[in-house]
């Protein structure tokens, strides 16, 4: 039986390979993503460059291209024009075929040119890495062959499909379409599970689109992002510098009104803010739902949950409908949503002062707490508390 120049035992060439595929995917997290995509940090120009190399041996992707294509996937998400939006095309084309929709997108001059700004434009850029893009998984398959030989291709098959499946179609195909939410931003992104080693942290979808500058992924206690572990470990070796992370919130216990640091608060910690509406209120809206029942009022309790999550808005024409119905019938439910619309109208309100604002907030604080709806005092009591 032929062999390569590397005589691995089975064990070794399946830890090769998940060794080889999780620098690749390393790469694509804190180099294209973090650094290149969003400016979250800054990496040192030998990391930079090694990144670069192996992503064109491993994956032939463009630097301008992937950062111009996700650049575009934060501006238009969830929209026509998302370039893999699980809610457009599907969950089955995103998870399955999206590598084609990059592709795709990456043929669209408009979006090369609006989006990819700030990328690597120097010599070996223009005549290499990006003249010569599907060179370099040649050589890698060369590479693998003469290592192992014949086995070598199967390592590489893996290699090539590892990121057009993981990236491609599980982060952008199940990161906007199953799991759970931290945060509430007017998006579908959620995290698929709290520890992010597989795909380097990627898994926690839903805390990137909160903060999407941010180079930490991880928010909760419980949650792990080893691409943060790689990066802090380049921080202390003076091969990167951090430029931003996500805010923690601070509340001041002792605070009893509104002023202008709670407004920044709020509003910096807005999809922070919409979800503790939404986890506040979820027995309320429950308790409410059931009595509701009781007197035989038909209603939708999905509906009124994705209504509390990403307001009547977001809901499809036929929900819409069933919701505004319940409303009719329930004072409670009707007070929750017009709470959380004109919660959310805060941050969206450009064209008033900050002062303004300052009194809108108080205001709403002040309405809550005459509610009669318990947990809707206790959750205004707590934002009058940010900090």
């Amino acid at each position: 039986m032929l062999t390569g120049v590397w005589d691995l035992p089975w064990w070794g060439l399946v830890a090769y390979a998940l060794v080889v595929t999780h620098i690749t995917i390393a790469g694509v997290t804190i180099f294209l993503h973090r650094c290149q995509a969003h400016r979250a940090l800054d990496l040192h120009p030998a990391v930079s460059h090694f990144f670069r190399f192996w992503l064109w041996l491993t994956t032939g992707m463009v630097t301008k291209e992937w950062a111009a294509i996700h650049r575009k996937h934060h501006a238009k998400c969830e929209t026509v024009e998302d370039p893999h939006s699980p809610q457009m095309f599907g969950i089955r084309k995103v998870l399955l075929q999206g590598a084609e929709l990059y592709r795709k997108e990456s043929l669209n001059q408009e979006t090369l040119e609006r989006y990819g700004r700030g990328t690597p434009e120097d010599w070996i850029e223009r005549n290499l890495y990006s003249k010569r893009d599907s060179l370099g998984i040649y050589v890698m398959m060369a590479i693998n062959l003469v290592l192992f030989g014949p086995i070598g291709l199967t390592i590489w098959a893996v290699q090539m499909l590892w990121i057009p499946f993981f990236a491609a179609g599980v982060i952008n195909g199940l990161g906007h379409y199953w799991g759970y939410r931290n945060f509430q931003p007017e998006d579908a992104s959620t995290n698929i599970v709290p520890w992010g080693i597989l795909i380097g942290g990627e898994e926690l979808h839903n805390n990137h689109h909160a903060y999407a500058s941010s180079a930490r992924l991880s928010n909760r206690w419980y949650e792990f992002d080893i691409g943060w572990l790689y990066i802090r470990l380049l921080e202390a070796a003076g091969l990167a510098q951090v430029k931003k992370v996500a805010p923690q919130v601070k509340l001041d216990k002792a605070k009893t009104s509104c002023d202008l640091e709670t407004l920044q608060a709020v509003i910096t910690h807005r999809y922070e803010v919409l979800a503790k509406y939404a986890k506040s209120l979820r027995q309320t809206c429950a308790a409410e739902i059931q009595t509701m029942r009781s007197r035989a009022v038909r209603i939708d309790r999905g509906a009124i949950s994705r209504m509390l999550h990403g307001g009547a808005n977001a809901l499809p024409s036929s929900e819409q409908d069933a919701v505004h119905e319940a409303l009719r019938h329930s004072k409670v439910l009707e007070t929750v949503y017009q709470m959380r619309q004109e919660l959310a109208a805060l941050w969206q309100r450009s064209n008033a002062s900050k002062e303004q604002l300052v009194h809108q907030l108080e205001d709403w604080c002040a309405r809550a707490e005459r509610s009669g709806i318990e947990a809707l005092e206790q959750f205004s009591r707590r934002l009058r508390c940010y900090a």
